[in-house]
């Protein structure tokens, strides 16, 4: 596994979950780390955890707000001196039920912070260090984007939209060095993801060929390799971490 000594990442919702698991794996293996969420006290239990100001330090907004963005890639370069891997993992799904009762202010506010403020994140980068030095970037998609998703359709949307943004992006910033890439969980034990699984846990795990859930740590070492050097030559792509449930199929 790559090391990331002398790099710098930004993750974005990582004050706890699948967010603070990445930032985790990275710090691991040497990285500093800006983290990003909108409570200051979670943030500051995250950067406790991660071993300090020397290895963390958080800055604390609203990932729809352009000022936020600009402020964390800038606290990034200024902090530790490079932007070198760059992980937007920030997601919102306040809509449940079929998109034909979805209110569409709704739906606009998912679009927002799920895929607009991810390539407005990517933007910031890019002018602040990524142009002139290259780097890594990483976007937290969903299986939810790849096949219908009954019931939390207009997140499923978004990722879908996500997953296609990371093809995009992975082509046009090639030439520059900078790879891009995303994952794609299915349920992961989190508190975002409660919902989906809390007081049936062991029906819900019976769905994956491996037989439970995910952790957030599954994720976290997906996005490791990911963002290392042992990817160089990977670009563009959606790795799908479900345990093998896409893979069953139809039931």
């Amino acid at each position: 596994m790559s090391s990331f000594e002398g790099r710098t990442a930004l993750v974005t919702g990582a004050s706890r979950g699948i967010g603070l698991a990445i930032a985790q794996s990275l710090v691991d293996r040497g990285a500093r780390v800006v983290v990003t969420a909108r409570k200051a006290d979670a943030l500051a239990a995250a950067v406790e955890q991660l071993g300090g100001p020397d290895k963390a330090v958080a800055v604390a907004g609203n990932a729809g707000d352009a000022e936020h963005r600009a402020e964390a890639v800038r606290t990034a370069v200024e902090t530790f001196g490079s932007l070198d891997c760059l992980v937007g993992n920030v997601g919102i799904n306040p809509v449940f039920g079929p998109l034909m009762d979805a209110p569409l202010d709704a739906f606009r506010k998912i679009l927002d912070t799920n895929v607009v403020s991810s390539l407005g994140l990517v933007q910031e980068a890019w002018r602040a260090w990524m142009r002139e030095h290259g780097g890594s970037v990483l976007i937290v998609a969903s299986v939810a984007g790849l096949k219908s998703s009954e019931g939390i359709a207009a997140y499923g949307v978004s990722k879908a939209a996500l997953v296609n943004l990371t093809t995009q992006l992975a082509v046009e910033l090639g030439p520059h060095g900078i790879r891009v890439n995303a994952v794609a969980p299915a349920v992961v034990k989190t508190r975002f993801a409660e919902a989906l699984f809390t007081g049936r846990e062991d029906a819900v795990a019976k769905q994956y060929p491996v037989g439970r859930l995910g952790v957030p740590e599954d994720i976290g070492e997906a996005a490791a390799y990911l963002l290392g050097d042992s990817a160089g030559w990977v670009t563009g792509q959606t790795l799908v971490l479900d345990g093998g449930a896409l893979s069953r199929g139809p039931i």
